[in-house]
């Protein structure tokens, strides 16, 4: 073979094998050097396991996050971490293996991994940060679906984290109080941590710090919408998603109502003081907590405290105070239950549930909703749950609008994952994330080709969005902003058009209606 000949051969096989990913390795960080690994992709590169803070143990329990100490050498970011303290469970259906945190726990678990496409340094792409959801007491940065690399390979670098959870990341009391001025909301302080560390670190990755977009699910976009309205925040971020996660009836608590449940905890574990919270260890404080006449155990979850949140964050978007940016917000068709109408629902059972949800509106919904039968009882049951939470999104939406200069996305998702029990949940909860993350190869359920198109149309649009603060792009349906079609929100999976936000213009009052009542009543 001649050697010209040799040449263009072997210039064409290279051209044919993925492209390496060059960017340059060890990175410098602030705190050391690090090295990755290739991702299954060898054009995506991968950290794993990189300290954004300090352990969060001994007297550091119940404390804003501190620096991570610097390391000598280079450290090997080629495995997650540990998930901070929760019950690990392999599967609760409809959530499979896939969705779950895996592997071991720890106190000591803020980590957080990066996937990257940069070549160089110098490249400044946008970034992806991703909160988790699990109700703040369950979740992982190393879930599965998480999995970074094939946003990564449209262009983001991809981010994900742990946050403390439960009991160490919410705990309030006034002994805590008294000790840092404010309590609770350690997992949020966390999530602060981990922007401010991309701020100072994403760069050297190829990302750029001027163009960080948050993005969560179910309390991964609860804890977004409090970063949005969050002061401590500003500047730390240029866009958000909040998946399953937007309603304008949505309250916290104040830090006085839960330093309350603080006390109770304490009593109950035997603690009279701050070092005795804090020699108690973490399976002990893992240990329920409940109250007399409740079955139900003392939750700690996210309070406005005066400090990271000096109002609900509805009220700071009502006055305009909040961190102004593109947002893109949705939810589930089956996010409040499943596709199929529950078996125990009858018609005296659905009519005592109006009454009590309802009051004296029951008789206008039940026109709309009728329940002459006990299928059709089940029917408006899921009817009304959808058109309720679509309404209640598209309100929450107006009332952003009212303040904010930027613009705001909404979307419905329709599509069942296929898998076990599919017809029984339909559209669940959480089950757009492998389409987002178009990561359904990390399941074993029996995806086709239509849910892999959908997959590359979904990680897309969040990518576009990411990138640009707008959703659209070539070759995708076209999405309009809140402003640009009122009334309507994106329907997305099966269907990819604007729909109306509730199934006529007459249920979108009556809920209209519903939730300005509820508003009133909750006014002092």
């Amino acid at each position: 073979m001649n050697r010209r000949l040799y040449k263009v051969i072997l210039a064409g096989a290279l051209a044919a094998l993925p492209s390496a990913a060059a960017i340059q390795q060890p990175v410098k960080v602030r705190s050391g050097l690090v090295t990755g690994v290739a991702s299954s992709d060898a054009s995506i590169a991968v950290f794993k396991g990189i300290p954004y803070a300090a352990p969060p143990v001994g007297d550091l329990r119940w404390r804003a996050p501190r620096p991570p100490a610097a390391w000598q050498g280079v450290r090997k970011a080629d495995q997650f971490s540990a998930s901070c303290v929760q019950n690990i469970v392999t599967e609760r259906k409809p959530w499979t293996f896939e969705f779950m945190a895996h592997g071991e726990i720890s106190e000591d678990c803020l980590y957080l991994n990066i996937w990257t496409p940069a070549k160089s340094a110098a490249e400044k792409r946008p970034v992806f940060l991703w909160l988790y959801g699990g109700g703040n007491v369950e979740g992982s940065a190393s879930v599965p679906v998480y999995d970074g690399e094939n946003l990564a390979k449209k262009g983001l670098v991809v981010v994900t984290l742990n946050y403390r959870l439960g009991v160490f990341g919410f705990f309030t009391h006034p002994a805590l109080t008294k000790e840092s001025d404010t309590s609770g909301n350690y997992g949020i302080l966390d999530q602060l941590a981990a922007l401010q560390w991309v701020r100072d670190n994403i760069a050297a990755f190829g990302g750029d710090p001027a163009r960080v977009t948050i993005a969560g699910q179910s309390a991964g976009a609860s804890d977004a919408h409090t970063l949005v309205a969050s002061p401590s925040a500003k500047g730390l971020f240029a866009g958000a998603i909040e998946e399953s996660g937007s309603n304008i009836a949505a309250t916290l608590r104040t830090l006085a109502e839960q330093e309350k449940d603080g006390v109770r905890f304490a009593e109950a574990k035997g603690a009279h003081s701050l070092a005795d919270l804090r020699a108690i260890s973490w399976k002990e404080l893992m240990t329920p907590v409940t109250v007399a006449g409740s079955d139900a155990p003392l939750r700690f979850a996210p309070v406005v405290d005066g400090h990271l949140l000096p109002a609900s964050p509805n009220e700071i978007f009502a006055q305009g105070r909040q961190n102004d940016v593109p947002e893109l917000t949705g939810l589930n068709k089956d996010d409040l239950g499943g596709g199929v109408p529950h078996p125990d629902t009858t018609v005296e059972a659905f009519e005592k549930s109006v009454s009590q949800r309802f009051g004296d509106m029951s008789g206008a919904f039940l026109k709309l909703y009728p329940a002459s039968s006990k299928e059709q009882a089940g029917l408006s049951q899921n009817e009304s749950a959808r058109d309720q939470m679509r309404t209640s999104m598209y309100l929450w939406a107006l009332n952003r609008a009212k303040t904010a200069k930027t613009k705001a996305y909404t979307y419905y998702w329709d599509h069942t994952l296929p898998g076990p029990d599919a017809d029984k949940y339909g559209a669940f909860h959480t089950s757009e994330v492998p389409y987002v993350f178009n990561s359904l190869a990390k399941s074993d359920r029996p995806v086709t080709d239509a849910d892999r198109k959908i997959a590359e149309m979904m990680s897309s649009y969040w990518a576009n969005f990411a990138t640009t603060g707008d959703p659209n792009g070539k070759g995708l349906p076209h999405w309009p902003s809140v402003s640009e079609k009122p009334g309507m929100t994106m329907e997305l999976g099966d269907k990819n058009a604007p729909i109306h936000v509730a199934g006529d213009k007459a249920k979108e009052e009556f809920f209209t209606e519903f939730f300005s009542k509820q508003q009133k009543a909750q006014r002092p």
